[in-house]
């Protein structure tokens, strides 16, 4: 089969797609065959090894697992001998971070536990567009912040996977939302529901004087002072990615600042469900930037890098026949 290999830590461009031996499930696992996979904040850090701390995570020297990739959508191939909820034929996907990764291949071995049905009438483009950025806006909006009806709400990182997903779950709490993120991205942002812009080059939204009932932010560049400015009183701060030294420090603001500043510790696919169920009554649409070719993936991974992406970089792996 054919995957994504990476050797060491350095450049996107250093991936290298090679022939190797397809997988076998375990016991309770079910063999995949991915048809799309996804480009996440997640596989940028795997590759480039930065920030070094993830070392610890990933491997100090090189990966643990060669094939980078969290998110997939495909079809059951194969089961190993003790599955009992999923069957060949199978329609499924997930966020594999927490069963490791590697989707980057035609093939995967994943637990069954993990994994979820795909709606019917969601192409595997989609299906593979929405755990992982999903879940950070339900899980970060609901969950943690728990919006309410009628809230101001800001979203930074607004034309990237979770960004497309945050303001549509807002919406449906009839939210007034604004939007930071390039200029680039205004006409697909006001294609998907924001009411208003910020251009982050031009403008710092904590520097304008509004303030918001609700925060969620993808890039966490500033510190916690910075954030609380534009803060309602009782209002909200959850960051679900971005800046590790600044995630340090809003992790330490959460538990010693009177202000609401969250750090989102993601529980993967829990809420695949409420999604699904989203999306399926026409609540939730994917904003897909692809589907690109497989052997786009190391170009596709510095794309992401530079964050030129509208919505979710999405990738086809094997094409259906």
């Amino acid at each position: 089969m054919k995957a994504i290999i990476q050797t060491s830590y350095g450049s996107p461009e250093a991936l290298q797609i090679k022939d190797i031996e397809k997988p076998s499930p375990g016991k309770n696992e079910v063999l995949i065959k991915v048809m799309a996979t996804t480009i996440n904040d997640f596989d940028w850090s795997l590759v480039t090894g930065k920030p070094h701390l993830y070392r610890l995570l990933f491997g100090l020297f090189k990966p643990k697992k060669p094939t980078p990739g969290i998110e997939l959508a495909g079809i059951v191939e194969a089961l190993g001998a003790e599955v009992k909820n999923l069957h060949i034929g199978d329609r499924v996907y997930a966020d594999i971070s927490e069963a490791g990764w590697g989707s980057f291949a035609e093939y995967i071995s994943v637990n069954e536990s993990t994994l979820s049905l795909i709606p019917e009438h969601m192409s595997f483009a989609e299906a593979a567009s929405i755990p992982h950025a999903a879940m950070l806006a339900y899980q970060g909006l609901v969950d943690v912040a728990n919006i309410r009806k009628n809230q101001k709400v800001l979203v930074n990182g607004a034309g990237g996977g979770m960004g497309s997903f945050a303001v549509q779950i807002a919406k449906l709490y009839n939210a007034e939302v604004t939007g930071v993120d390039s200029r680039r991205k205004f006409d697909m942002m006001r294609s998907i529901g924001y009411d208003h812009l910020i251009d982050y080059r031009q403008t710092d939204f904590t520097k304008t004087g509004d303030k918001y009932d609700l925060i969620i932010d993808a890039k966490s560049t500033r510190g916690p002072a910075a954030y609380a400015r534009a803060l309602k009183p009782n209002g909200n701060y959850v960051t679900v990615g971005g800046h590790l030294n600044r995630l340090i420090q809003l992790a330490i603001a959460s538990k010693t600042t009177r202000k609401n500043m969250h750090v989102l510790a993601l529980k993967p696919n829990k809420d695949l469900n409420k999604i699904s169920e989203m999306y399926a009554k026409g609540q939730l649409k994917t904003q897909i930037d692809g589907p690109y070719d497989f052997d786009e993936i190391p170009r596709l991974i510095s794309y992401f890098g530079k964050g030129e992406h509208l919505g979710k970089i999405v990738i086809t792996v094997n094409n259906e026949k």
